[in-house]
This record gives structure tokens, C-alpha cells and sequence, in this order.
């Protein structure tokens, strides 16, 4: 993305970055197509009902981001004012046009609600991974890209390990992504459903998961160390190899032979695992 000086349209449009390429107008709201790249699914009603309020009475002050495609415009950034104004009723509103990619269009839609953190955590995770793969890029590389840690970045791809019903918890805001990578925690992975809806009922903060986590993790190596005493070494290591992989790990040897058993849900979480392996490597 290039950035010139502030003057000229960058003067009059404050905080948006503008390019020498960029063009400037006003277009017909109905000609504007949505970015697929888009990586928030949700909007506040409320909130857009206000902004459109807003809009109503002084207009829009940031113009939004479109391109040229097929003869009409796709929006790059800046759904929520374009939301907002059809809303309030309006049949223009203020663009810059600007000739991007379709990676980069992806880029400015998700760099776009991160920087205004309108996103829920699975929206987020999302659009790392889809970022990840349009760019083929490894985590470290991709968490330089959004401004963010790269362990940051790894848990927040690790909440796509949760099943569908806990990934909606958390993007109806019932529980947040501390309460997801909790769960994760979990050896037993049939239990994390219900625990989950447990910990909506009774409000529990992440630490009441973590704790409950701990002692049903207990309860499975218990049973397990009942059924086949196993190496104190061989545990440890695979707690180690669960941490850093984020999901279940088993180790198991047999007169000095043996296999490491790495669990995968989805081929997005395979592919996640043999990046980490890569990058190791």
C-alpha cells in the first residue's frame, strides 16, 4: 500500500490513506457490489441505526474504498458507512476508487475491522486463516503482516479447533476467546460441548473453565493410568507436544519402537499443524 503526503485528497479525506492512482466521486449506492472478502458477518443493528442518524444529518465524512470490477464497483472497505447510507435512505455516497488485487482487497477489508476491533474472535480467526492461505504465508510471517504476536495469532487460529456450537457461543459474545482456548485445553474433546453450555449457564469466568478443565483432565489420566501405568517422561512430553500443536497428542511406544499421533478435526487445522512442523523443521 503506498501512502503520499498529506494534501490534496488526503487533506480533505483526514485519516484514509491515499495513493496517486486514487480517484474521487461520488457513486450510485446501487452500483456498489459487497467485498467477499469481507470477514465480519455480524453488524450491530443499534449501531448502524445511529450511524445512519448520523449520516442523515451531516453525511458521510470518511468516504468509503471501492474498485472496478465488471462494469460496477466492489467495496474494499468500509461496509458499515455504506450500510448506514442505504439505511438513511441516500442514493450516493463519497468513494475513492482505487485499482487493488483481490489479495489486497482482502487485506484492506480485514486490516480494516481489526484496526477498529469490530470483529468477534471466530470472525478474527478466520480471517487469518483465509489471509494465511491467499498469501501462503507461515504464522510468523502473517503476524508481522496484521501487527499482532505470533502466539497471539496461533491461539487465535486454535479457536477454529472448537466445534461448531462453541464457535457460536463465541460469536454471539456468550463467551470470549479466553473461554475458547480454555476448552481447548480439554483432553477429552466429547465433553468440551457441554462444558461449554455450563459455563454460559453459571456465568463462569475463564479461570472457573481453566480449573474445571484441569480437573477433568485429571479424571482422564487417572482412568488412564489405572487401565495401562504409562512413562512419567512419555506424559510430559506430550503435554509439552499439546501445547504447542493445540490440539491432542499421543505418544505410543512398544519394545523401543512406537508412533506420535497427532489429532486433526478439519484439512484447514492439518494444514495449520504442518506449517508448525515446517517452521520447526
Amino acid at each position: 500500500m503506498k501512502t503520499t503526503s498529506k494534501s490534496g485528497l488526503q487533506a480533505i479525506f483526514g485519516e484514509t490513506t491515499v495513493e496517486e492512482t486514487d480517484q474521487f466521486k461520488h457513486i450510485p449506492v446501487s452500483q456498489i457490489d459487497a467485498n467477499p472478502y469481507q470477514p465480519r458477518q455480524q453488524f450491530d443493528d443499534e449501531q448502524l441505526t445511529e450511524l445512519s442518524q448520523s449520516i442523515d444529518q451531516s453525511g458521510v465524512i470518511q468516504p468509503i474504498i471501492v474498485r472496478r470490477k465488471e462494469g460496477r464497483y466492489e467495496l474494499v472497505a468500509g461496509e458499515r458507512r455504506l450500510r448506514a447510507t442505504q439505511l438513511a435512505g441516500h442514493q450516493h455516497i463519497p468513494a475513492i476508487i482505487r485499482e487493488i488485487t483481490d489479495v489486497e482487497s482482502m487485506e484492506y477489508a480485514l486490516l480494516e475491522n481489526l484496526q477498529r476491533t469490530n470483529l468477534n474472535p471466530i470472525e478474527e480467526a478466520q480471517a487469518y486463516e483465509k489471509l494465511a492461505t491467499a498469501l501462503d504465508l507461515k504464522q510468523s510471517d502473517l503476524a508481522k503482516r496484521v501487527g499482532k504476536s505470533r502466539p497471539y495469532v496461533a491461539n487465535m487460529l486454535r479457536l477454529l479447533n472448537l466445534p461448531e456450537t462453541v464457535q457460536q457461543l463465541l460469536i454471539d459474545g456468550q463467551l470470549s476467546n479466553g473461554h475458547g482456548r480454555a476448552l481447548l485445553g480439554l483432553k477429552n474433546r466429547s465433553q468440551m460441548e457441554l462444558l461449554a453450555e455450563q459455563a454460559v449457564h453459571h456465568y463462569w469466568n475463564v479461570r472457573q473453565i481453566e480449573k474445571k478443565v484441569q480437573q477433568l483432565n485429571e479424571d482422564v489420566s487417572h482412568e488412564t493410568k489405572k487401565a495401562t501405568p504409562r512413562n512419567i517422561f512419555i506424559e510430559s512430553e506430550e503435554r509439552q507436544l499439546e501445547q504447542f500443536f493445540g490440539t491432542k497428542v499421543q505418544i505410543k511406544q512398544s519394545n523401543n519402537r512406537g508412533k506420535i499421533e497427532i489429532e486433526f478435526m478439519t484439512d484447514e487445522d492439518l494444514e495449520r499443524i504442518l506449517q508448525l512442523i515446517k517452521q520447526e523443521s
